[in-house]
């Protein structure tokens, strides 16, 4: 049990591989800020202030934010008397290829029946390589329109039936079949499933052998604007090397936006709506585009490793039983084409999550008695290029997933106040909301899911990584019902940072922020895992869901 002061506060506060790895820096990293014992608005508001500081230089993996964030991290652990969470490491080697795209000497064009089209790489198109190569050359490469882009027998529909795509170059809309006609029988209805993932559409047309492939962008099937699309792929791009990520690879890959797609399929006699229409019809049939794709892609690519951080809090009788508390340190760094503000300093993206780990750890670090399971604060890198720390993680664990209870995922939490309503996206998929209710019924809160299901949140962070391997997942959050002044107050918010910060430069520390509903998202979070490292429970996916393991975990 926590002790009263810390209940008391609780009450308050609802109101490569090749080369070498970051080294850490020398430089003192712990801010000048006396930290308390409990969760609280102070501590969680230095963290963040810190991290999202233009001194982190926007947290890019393997610069000189990644040294600084590691540095800081590891400081903040060390002071709280945990060990390190890799033997005598705090620290986990990610390996990593960087590859940086040349747009002044690199060449893209669509050659349809009645011109040649040069798209602007940038405002217009954006396009890379996960190969590592410095030159990828397609010339003259058949377009073909593949609809959704799926392939998933177990409900009987296949984009590229009857097509053989290899070699050519796959065009595709995002998210998944029905959801541009409000088809609520097809797939998830208006839940997006993994199907509509960018990731999982580029790995499908890998493995139909495509050799490139373009996702058509729209603001309501992305979830976030043709900006955010520009911001994520215009620096360097990360991936593993294929030694740790042998699955097919594209040698090229990228995005358009709908203007241009409208020119392409105009050009080549088509009616973009109609077919976009007809891709979310049982029986699609690939339709080629009259058009032909050539690019002459230029990239600076290096290996190197990034670095997942860790530390443990050893279970007192079961210590290989494990509850994982996980978070990304990493944002896109810098914006070297801007001007003015040029630094993506990601404050609710990810600081705020980094920021609530810390102080989850903060509390459990004097909770008494200890946790009889151990208990993991991981904080991984790469998530903004595909969720590829928690991946490496995920096939290289330090506690075996089979002896992992849990994830406990905290990733842009929300700054709007305390709200009515706790929001767990993917409501339903484990008894882990059983969990959540009780203690979220305890502040007089509700369990809901998030308002946006068609935007597919729950395969768009860490804890996913996690998922597919059969361990369940809890990510949750404050919701929009603000206590005080109501849900349109909340929506305006959400608004405002998906407009203006939502992987830009304007996601920038306010000192204005109400934590307040933030500080009771932390205590839940909390309890959930105090809870499930006291006890003897092994919580599951619920049956029929994908991610279920029917056999008996942790034994």
């Amino acid at each position: 049990m926590r002790s009263l002061l810390v209940a008391g506060m609780a009450i308050l506060s609802a109101a490569a591989a090749s080369a070498a790895p970051v080294p850490v820096a020398p430089a003192a990293t712990t801010p000048p800020h006396s930290f308390g014992p409990e969760i609280s608005v102070e501590d969680f508001r230095v963290h963040v202030e810190t991290l999202a500081s233009d001194e982190f230089a926007g947290r890019s993996p393997g610069g000189v934010g990644e040294t600084k964030t590691v540095a800081y991290l590891i400081a903040q652990l060390k002071r709280l008397g945990l060990k390190p969470g890799n033997g005598e490491s705090y620290t986990q080697d990610v390996p990593m290829t960087e590859t940086k795209a040349d747009e002044k000497t690199s060449s893209f064009t669509i050659t349809t029946a009645t011109q040649t089209l040069s798209p602007k790489i940038g405002p217009e198109v954006v396009i890379g390589t996960r190969t590592g190569q410095a030159e990828v050359k397609i010339d003259a490469s058949e377009m073909v329109f593949v609809g959704y882009g799926v392939v998933a027998p177990e409900v009987g529909w296949n984009d590229y039936a009857g097509m053989d795509v290899k070699g050519k170059t796959v065009v595709m809309l995002i998210n998944d079949p029905g959801f541009h006609t409000g088809d609520a029988t097809l797939f998830g209805g208006k839940r997006m499933t993994y199907y509509g993932r960018w990731t999982y559409k580029f790995e499908e047309a890998a493995r139909q052998g495509a050799a490139a492939a373009i996702i058509i962008h729209d603001d309501a099937g992305a979830a976030y604007p043709w900006e955010v699309v520009q911001n994520s792929w215009g620096g360097p791009q990360f991936d593993l090397p294929p030694s740790e990520d042998p699955d097919p690879r594209l040698p090229a890959q990228g995005w358009m936006n709908a203007a241009t797609a409208n020119t392409v399929f105009t050009d080549a006699g088509l009616d973009f709506n109609a077919l976009r229409t007809q891709a979310s019809t049982a029986g699609f049939k690939a339709v080629p585009l009259k058009a032909r794709f050539n690019l002459d892609l230029k990239s600076s690519s290096r290996t190197a490793s990034s670095q997942n951080v860790v530390a443990v809090l050893p279970g007192t009788t079961r210590p290989d039983e494990a509850v994982v508390y996980t978070a990304h340190w990493d944002h896109l760094g810098r914006n070297f084409s801007g001007v003015g503000d040029r630094v993506y300093n990601g404050a609710i993206d990810n600081a705020t999550g980094v920021a609530g780990v810390l102080e989850i750890a903060e509390e459990f670090a004097v909770l008494s008695p200890k946790p009889e399971r151990s208990i993991i604060f991981l904080f991984v890198t790469l998530e903004e290029s595909g969720l590829l720390g928690s991946k490496y993680y995920a096939a290289h664990p330090l506690v075996p997933l089979d002896k992992t209870v849990a994830v406990i995922n905290l990733d842009a939490m929300n700054v709007v106040g305390p709200t009515k309503e706790l929001v767990v996206i993917g409501l339903g998929n484990s008894n882990l909301d059983d969990i959540a209710k009780r203690f979220a019924e305890q502040q007089k809160r509700v369990l809901m899911e998030e308002s946006e299901p068609q935007n597919g949140y729950f395969f768009r962070s860490d804890h996913f990584m996690f998922a597919r391997a059969g361990v369940p997942a809890l990510y949750a959050k404050g919701g929009i019902d603000h206590i005080e002044k109501g849900r349109e107050y909340g929506l305006s918010v959400q608004a405002e940072y998906l407009a203006n910060r939502y992987h830009k430069v304007g996601d920038n520390f306010e000192p204005t922020w109400d934590l307040r509903g933030v500080m009771q998202d932390l205590e839940v979070l909390f309890d959930v895992g105090r809870e499930l490292g006291a006890n003897q429970e092994w919580p599951n996916y619920v049956q029929g869901n994908a991610f279920r393991k029917t056999e008996q975990r942790g034994q």
